[in-house]
């Protein structure tokens, strides 16, 4: 199971202080010597090559300090879950986490302040991490790209050139990186729930209001028959039903292009229709009226017991395929299922997508200068992102679920008991999801496409199964608008926090509107406020450094 971004619970959601003196841990130096041969059975890495200076994990112990930038990000205790505990017997390799403690910004900006900074930060590209590089902050990688050559292998030289800083060189360790579709986004059905209402077609933004109402006048209170996860994502999603090619990425970056220029989110005829349909489910409350502010952990636990009818998210699959597999265990009739996205009567079902992937990935790990063996870091690095470094994550330690490669090198040989025993390869990957710091996104998928695919239909992983089928299938590729975001202190940067908290007020009292036209007054005023603020001054700085993009993307 790939979990993205927004896998974290985590939501393409957000993520999820005294301990910064961890950072006195540092990486501890490192024995650089030859790589050891690979285990053929075993996995390990590289074929020996004449003696050099290359940190090899495992000769000597390395330990450092990280740090998650997202308030509701808590880094799972290193060496507790299988995986971790095999990487830090295995391999030597130490991991002291320092924690946002809810107020990710402020920690942030107190780290700058003091100097003292954790070895690793891991966080999303853009204006932090140029404030850092300008501060002098950062560890460039360019030296240690061909030395260690995974990540430099799996992502290639284009991707990381639109990596590159400023100044040319590479400071950011890519995650979820990729170079073909991927992503979670979309509708999870309630099986037993469906069949139960005579399995109607469930294709189109009429259908799925017609199904809602059925729901809600079979089971009442006890289900809800809408669930949009948390900060409204499956309401973001609902969006990309309302014209064909319509990407949920422009709700996010605030900006609509209409030919070579970003144009108001708020005065987008897409973004007025779908908001006027999500109001009408939520007046009904075919929608969870805590939409807005419920917590992760109150969306898993309807989920996990089966009290939501339709579930759609940036990344339900993580919840679902778990509360699948113990809501099957107990009714074999019970469980959930994904559907085609939903689209407008009209409309080619084929020409929507209710997620975006990125060739770049998720986020970002940066090393800083207080690390005091940057080098042995960006070898764990780049061993994690690589064939056994992905494997263990993802599949637990050797000999468990998987067992060595095959011939290749590079194809896990995956084990009886990764298909024996789907509910305990999903608890691993509820904990090591959240260790997943620079996934490697093609290996990970094509690992799991070459063995799943071998499989009868029925024993194949919950998740895998809707990715083959329909999600990776109906994401759309948004890399040309990543990093458009202003550095907070600029005048630009100020703008966008105004126009941020007023798209947020808009969207929720727009839930609560009365009727159509209500919905389309408090949209109007969010377009007033929001130009008031210098929202042509933002759109326009965001409109450069899209066209920069396009250009970086065409080679030019």
């Amino acid at each position: 199971m790939r979990l993205r971004k927004k896998s974290l619970t985590t939501s393409m959601t957000a993520l999820l202080a005294a301990a910064l003196m961890l950072s006195a841990c540092g990486g501890g130096g490192g024995t650089k010597t030859a790589d050891p041969a690979p285990a053929g059975e075993g996995g390990t890495s590289t074929p020996p090559t004449e003696a050099s200076d290359k940190f090899v994990l495992g000769e000597t112990p390395l330990e450092f300090s990280f740090y998650g930038h997202y308030n509701e990000y808590t880094m799972p205790p290193w060496g507790q879950d299988e995986s971790s505990k095999w990487i830090k017997e295995n391999k030597k390799v130490t991991v002291n986490a320092i924690h946002s403690q809810g107020n990710a910004q402020q920690k942030f900006n107190t780290m700058i302040a003091s100097t003292e900074l954790p070895d690793v930060m891991w966080m999303d590209r853009g204006p932090d991490v140029e404030k850092l590089r300008q501060a002098d902050m950062l560890v460039p990688f360019d030296e240690y790209l061909d030395k260690y050559p995974n990540l430099k292998e799996w992502m290639g030289d284009e991707g990381l050139n639109m990596l590159r800083s400023p100044d040319g060189k590479l400071y950011q360790f890519p995650n979820w990186y990729t170079n073909q579709p991927n992503g979670n986004a979309g509708y999870v059905v309630n099986k037993k729930i469906y069949k139960e209402l005579g399995e109607p077609k469930l294709e189109t933004t009429d259908d799925l209001y017609e199904y809602l109402k059925a729901v809600k006048a079979k089971y009442g209170d006890q289900v809800v028959p809408y669930e949009p996860h948390v900060q409204g994502q499956g309401i973001e999603v609902l969006y990309s039903a309302f014209a064909e090619n319509a990407l949920t990425r422009w709700i996010s970056i605030r900006g609509v292009p209409n030919g070579d220029k970003l144009t108001s989110i708020f005065t987008d005829p897409i973004f007025r229709e779908s908001m006027q349909y999500s109001a009408k489910l939520f007046r009904e409350k075919l929608i969870s009226q805590d939409a807005m502010t419920q917590t992760a952990d109150q969306v898993k636990e309807k989920v996990n017991t089966g009290r939501v009818a339709v579930y759609a998210a940036s990344s339900p699959t993580e919840n679902a395929m778990n509360a699948h597999a113990e809501l099957t265990a107990k009714d074999p009739e019970a469980g959930y299922f994904m559907i085609w996205p939903i689209h407008k009567e009209g409309l080619d079902k084929n020409k929507i997508f209710p997620g975006t992937y990125t060739q770049l990935g998720w986020n970002v790990s940066v090393i800083t200068k207080s690390a005091k063996d940057p080098e042995a870091i960006f070898a764990f690095l780049d061993w994690y992102t690589g064939p056994e470094g992905q494997s263990v994550l993802m599949w637990g330690p050797p000999g468990g679920y998987w067992d060595g490669f095959e011939e290749d090198g590079v194809t896990p040989k995956f084990t009886e008991k990764y298909v024996t025993d789907a509910a305990g390869l999903g608890k691993l990957q509820a904990i090591t999801t959240n260790l997943h710091w620079n996934g490697n996104t093609v290996f990970v998928d094509t690992a799991k496409a070459k063995y799943e695919s071998t499989l009868p239909e029925e024993q194949r992983n919950w998740s895998t199964r809707w990715q083959y089928e329909i999600t990776w299938k109906t994401q759309a590729n948004a890399t040309e608008y990543i990093n458009l975001d202003p550095a907070p202190d600029s005048e630009e940067g100020i703008i966008r926090q105004r126009v941020e908290d007023i798209f947020t007020e808009s969207r929720a009292k727009a839930l609560y509107a009365k009727d159509d036209a209500e919905v389309l007054a408090i949209l109007d005023k969010a377009e007033a406020d929001a130009q008031a603020a210098g929202y042509d001054k933002l759109l326009a700085f965001k409109t450069t450094k899209w066209q920069e993009n396009v250009a970086k993307m065409k080679g030019q």
